[in-house]
């Protein structure tokens, strides 16, 4: 297969977690019927951001895998006959949560899970608090449509990871993420962090030779405790092997739209940018440690 048809659903999240997976599903359904074969969703798209506080009641949201989500998206899946990258909040044991991003086949079996391997811990994004960092490593999922390179949200800023799956024959990097900005920053700072976000991914496309898929959310959804809350800047899209965007979002509308991507376009341009060959693998052992001085 050369030319893959990629299915992104960018939406804003509500209150009730049904609703919000069933606005996942229409998307999902939305873009099958443009055409899509593989179809990705946002970061935890079943809930709103809930890692804005610290608050153990919000574990009730999580879900074991396989578990209802599975099963329902998995049905999506076999009906439309379509590959599907799902985000969610994993509960694995008592007292045990992940960030997991799941691929359903075609069939509406799971072909793979991944864990989130970097866990944040800032303003806004009180992740460690809720999830256990992932312990699958950087794995590609093998699936009907390629071998996906499936990271989640800060996995992406990252090159480490990026670079991980591509040597391990990942055929595109795929990111569902939930990032926005704080209303309190000024509109040359919300400008600067979402062009670093953009230019950080193409920039695993260029050094990888991979189209790079990156699927955020939108809309305000307010701090429990009564901050400003966070503005998801949207902005979701598709980039070549060379970083060339091919397609973008806005940042303010929801959004399914199918994009078409050439696979067999990274073997053409790894033969002109052959970074694999050129990697100087015998002098990098100091990527092992924390820092270096």
């Amino acid at each position: 297969m050369s030319k893959l048809s990629v299915g992104i659903v960018q939406q804003a999240c509500g209150d009730d977690p049904a609703a919000n997976l069933q606005r996942s599903i229409d998307g999902i359904r939305a873009t099958a019927a443009r055409g899509a074969r593989l179809v990705v969703l946002q970061e935890l798209h079943r809930s709103r951001y809930f890692c804005q506080q610290e608050d153990t009641a919000v574990f009730d949201l999580a879900e074991s895998i396989p578990g209802p989500s599975t099963e329902a998206l998995g049905a999506v899946a076999r009906e439309l006959g379509v590959v599907l990258v799902t985000s969610l909040f994993e509960r694995r044991a008592a007292g045990l949560y992940h960030n997991t991003a799941v691929v359903l086949e075609t069939d509406g079996s799971i072909a793979g899970i991944y864990r989130k391997m970097h866990i944040p811990d800032d303003p806004g994004y009180y992740e460690k608090f809720y999830f256990a960092p992932g312990d699958l490593g950087f794995e590609p999922i093998q699936t009907s449509v390629g071998r996906l390179g499936v990271l989640v949200c800060w996995d992406q800023w990252f090159p480490e990871g990026a670079r991980l799956m591509a040597m391990a024959g990942a055929e595109l990097l795929i990111y569902p993420t939930a990032i926005g900005w704080d209303p309190n920053d000024d509109s040359a700072e919300q400008a600067r962090q979402r062009d670093a976000w953009i230019t950080i991914q193409r920039s695993h496309a260029v050094a990888n030779g991979l189209p790079v898929i990156s699927v955020n959310r939108i809309g305000h959804e307010p701090d429990p405790a009564g901050g400003a809350g966070a503005q998801f800047w949207g902005s979701s899209f598709v980039a070549g092997p060379q970083g060339e965007i091919l397609w973008q979002a806005d940042d303010h509308s929801e959004t399914f739209q199918a994009v078409e991507v050439d696979l067999a376009r990274g073997e053409s341009v790894r033969r002109i940018w052959p970074y694999l060959r050129d990697r100087r693998i015998d002098h990098y052992g100091d990527l092992t440690r924390l820092y270096r001085r």
